[in-house]
């Protein structure tokens, strides 16, 4: 394993917050993309053709915040997904060093819970999924390929 790091999802607050969080522990964002940033032919459920309401287009997909040796990993959840509440809005990002150790760890977590995402390629370059177990605690499980996929 590479890294476990806490995730943390908002109902629109997540900039809020996460500038919040670095005004308390110092350092800049590594990452923050907004779901504008999506390239337009992937698919996001309830969205018209790949793109979020107009509204919620500044609205953060994901920021992470270098603390120490961890990262602090956040994003909004735009309104056609379901809206999360204290206990809820927290998971668990296991970061592995292969795809093999990602299917294995996918596989053992997910079994006798809820896969949300099935493990596959991502248009950022990762290979990405995530899962409830069977305590109902939520994960991300993610190989990094090391390449960002082409922008045009």
């Amino acid at each position: 394993m590479k890294a476990l790091n806490p995730y943390l999802n908002f109902n629109g607050s997540t900039e809020e917050a996460f500038n919040f969080y670095k005004s308390v522990f110092g350092g800049e964002f590594a990452m923050l993309m907004r779901f504008k940033d999506i390239p337009a032919d992937v698919p996001m459920d309830g969205c018209v053709e790949g793109e979020p309401a107009k509204d919620e287009s500044n609205l953060i997909m994901h920021v992470s915040l270098p603390i120490g040796n961890n990262v602090l990993m956040g994003s909004d959840v735009p309104s056609h997904m379901p809206q999360v509440a204290t206990g809820t809005n927290t998971s668990l990002s296991i970061h592995v060093e292969s795809r093999e150790e990602a299917d294995r760890v996918f596989a053992g977590l997910s079994a006798g819970g809820s896969v949300t995402m099935p493990l596959g390629d991502m248009f950022w370059g990762d290979y990405f999924g995530m899962l409830v177990d069977k305590f109902g605690i939520q994960w991300m499980v993610n190989h990094s390929t090391g390449h960002q996929p082409p922008r045009e």
